[in-house]
């Protein structure tokens, strides 16, 4: 995800990217490969450091874009705050609502501003729906239904630090019900396989990929799936 960050900024004329925390020498040796760091061919770019800590106190930055695994947002947002810069972070912005909770008191108390990256609410389709339905063209909303799926199932290792799929792939769902119907969420039901630990991980993989979660009953009489 970081380096899908990076492409798409490499081509804005409002930000410039100016250092990369990247712990994994793998992963520094591949950026430098691919010509998104100062190192590359072309000898410019932003420059890369083995830790945040490194980082934040080399560079002078006006903000920071977390795009880190899921289970560690809240630290490195915790440390980005500390030192008074604003925050973009990748959904999810924790693995529980613990994480998430102390993540917006963290930047609160900083006064730094906090956004989730939330790319739905930017999609112009999804921005025209969300406008008619406020106007009212669509009528009485009674269900709106989502639905997503990957092309195959996340890496073990991925899975490992993501919260499972309905954390790392389901809060778009919830962000988009309460964006689009401008309506909050007042009941939760879930449904999802059983799994065993047992040698099956592929069939485990494929059973997490379609979790689902089938029933929110939304405020005002409209049920929401």
């Amino acid at each position: 995800m970081g380096r899908n960050h990076l492409r798409a900024l490499s081509g804005s004329a409002r930000v410039a990217v100016a250092a990369i925390a990247e712990p994994s020498p793998q992963s520094r040796r591949r950026l430098t490969g691919a010509g998104l760091t100062g190192a590359g061919p072309a000898g410019a770019g932003p420059t890369v450091h083995a830790s945040l800590a490194e980082m934040l106190d080399r560079c002078a930055l006006d903000g920071i874009l977390i795009a880190a695994p899921s289970d560690q947002h809240l630290p490195i947002i915790s440390e980005a705050a500390g030192h008074g810069l604003p925050i973009l972070c990748e959904k999810p912005c924790g693995v529980n609502s613990r994480q998430t909770r102390a993540a917006a008191g963290t930047a609160a108390a900083a006064g730094v501003p906090l956004q989730v990256a939330y790319w739905r609410r930017f999609f112009p389709v999804l921005r025209q729906l969300r406008d008619r339905v406020a106007a009212g063209e669509l009528g009485a909303i009674h269900l709106v239904t989502c639905y997503q799926w990957d092309e195959r199932p996340p890496p073990a290792a991925y899975r490992a630090h993501s919260g499972g799929i309905a954390i790392d792939m389901g809060v778009h769902e919830f962000d988009q019900l309460r964006w689009l119907t401008g309506q909050d969420i007042s009941s939760l039901s879930a449904t999802a396989p059983a799994l065993t630990a047992d040698a099956t991980a592929a069939l485990q993989a494929a059973e997490l990929a379609t979790a689902a979660i089938p029933a929110l009953a939304g405020q005002g009489g409209r049920a929401m799936t």
